[in-house]
């Protein structure tokens, strides 16, 4: 190993460390700041328990349930619902977004009916769905899909627009096809923010979840959460909202690992 290479290597690890110490500082300064405020008073235990209360909560709905289900099984049901929802943003929003980038006339096609219900109110469009697909698992499906879809098209789109006429041009000059093109020039320089819609995409879904599970539902983590609200019980509350939060950094976790495995170049172009 060359030494500007180690040398590399010593600052990136150093930069990992000060940037992990930094967050673990944030994570400890809010639990104390929420012990704090619990055990002086200042808070309304009723709706801000300390997190004691919370640990126990989560240990309870961990072994015991909440409502005929253990916690482990709410986040299953929810995290089923999330990833069908993404896949199929993803299977759909990905070649619409090559397609719209690519031709002019798709853009100009496709663009108004995006535009226009991507602003609609979750609630306000779920009524609709309901009434088209019932109370069950479709119309859910549907909210979610529809939550994650305009976000991957959207970046997508800008993507393959931003790409630079010219490499497509050499690719054609030495012989590549159209299927070429997107795999070989289009896909690869276009990944790294594709894969950063898809991560706003999964944002999306979750910011909805609870609108898609308040309405005929008996399981899931948005409806354990408007459930215990119902009965005021902040620390199942809490404790759904932590592990909702707690999931959903681990899905983006899972998402740039797998953009690093997928693209490989984009690691060794920053370091």
């Amino acid at each position: 190993m060359s030494e500007s290479s180690s040398f590399a290597q010593h600052v990136k690890a150093r930069f990992w460390m000060r940037s992990s110490l930094l967050s673990l500082t944030t994570v400890v300064f809010m639990f104390a700041a929420w012990e704090f405020v619990t055990a002086t008073g200042l808070a309304n235990k009723l709706f801000l328990p300390a997190p004691e209360a919370v640990w126990k909560a989560f240990i309870k709905a961990a072994t015991k349930g909440y409502q005929g289900n253990t916690l482990q099984t709410h986040v299953g049901i929810s995290l089923l619902r999330i990833l069908a929802a993404f896949f199929a943003a993803i299977i759909v929003g990905v070649p619409l977004g090559i397609l719209m980038g690519l031709s002019k006339d798709a853009r100009s096609l496709l663009n108004p009916i995006i535009e226009f219900y991507r602003p609609l109110p979750p609630l306000g469009l779920y009524t609709l769905l309901v009434m088209w697909l019932g109370i069950g698992e479709e119309s859910k499906f549907a909210l979610l899909f529809l939550a994650g879809l305009p976000g991957i098209i959207i970046t997508t789109t800008q993507a393959i627009w931003n790409i630079e006429p010219i490499y497509a041009r050499a690719a054609q000059a030495l012989g590549a096809k159209r299927w070429d093109l997107v795999r070989h020039v289009y896909l690869p320089a276009a990944g790294p923010t594709i894969l950063a819609g898809m991560r706003l995409s999964l944002g999306f879904i979750y910011t909805v979840l609870v609108a898609a599970e308040i309405v005929a539902a008996t399981a899931g983590i948005g409806w354990m959460i408007w459930d215990a609200a119902k009965f005021l019980l902040s620390d199942v509350v809490i404790m759904g909202l932590i592990v909702l939060g707690l999931t959903g950094v681990a899905l983006d976790m899972a998402m740039r690992q797998i953009g690093h495995w997928l693209m490989p170049w984009e690691a060794q172009l920053r370091n």
